[in-house]
């Protein structure tokens, strides 16, 4: 799954029209040129299309996180920098803070878009890489869970 098919799929799932995304993008400190995005949008095919950086969905996750729960306070927490690697477990992690979702909640999600889960098989998405548990989120896992987003709405 590319990073531009999570932002389409966010997009999607969280109803978000051009202005609302490039609002979310400056709440993190990035100006999101306006005629930028849709090419952003844009599937691999169509002309124009620019492929979306770790850099640029990490800045639209952490502008998520800030618009819908706040900013952290500056002396605390461990927040991640935007060339900071990003893989589908940081992509769930970062829309769990930013949805305010308990564990019920992706529970929830998951059987709501057809892909029933149990508890034990999410904690290990939440564990640090280097953990004796840690799994990795599938493509699957995170496509499925970004369409249950949409059908909760």
């Amino acid at each position: 799954m590319t990073n531009n098919d999570i932002l389409r799929q966010l997009r999607t799932a969280l109803d978000l029209d051009d202005a609302e995304m490039v609002a979310i993008y400056k709440e993190a400190g990035f100006a999101m040129n306006p005629t930028t995005l849709p090419l952003l949008l844009k599937q691999e095919d169509e002309e124009g299309f620019i492929p979306c950086a770790n850099q640029l969905l990490t800045f639209f996750l952490e502008g998520l996180i800030i618009r819908r729960r706040g900013r952290r306070d500056s002396t605390g927490g461990n927040t991640s920098q935007p060339g900071a690697a990003l893989d589908n477990n940081t992509v769930l992690k970062k829309l769990r803070i930013a949805l305010d979702l308990k564990e019920e909640d992706l529970l929830a999600i998951m059987n709501l878009a057809g892909m029933p889960t149990a508890k034990a098989d999410l904690a290990p998405l939440f564990h640090a890489k280097g953990h004796r548990r840690y799994r990795e989120c599938s493509d699957l896992f995170l496509q499925t869970f970004l369409r249950g987003i949409a059908g909760r709405r």
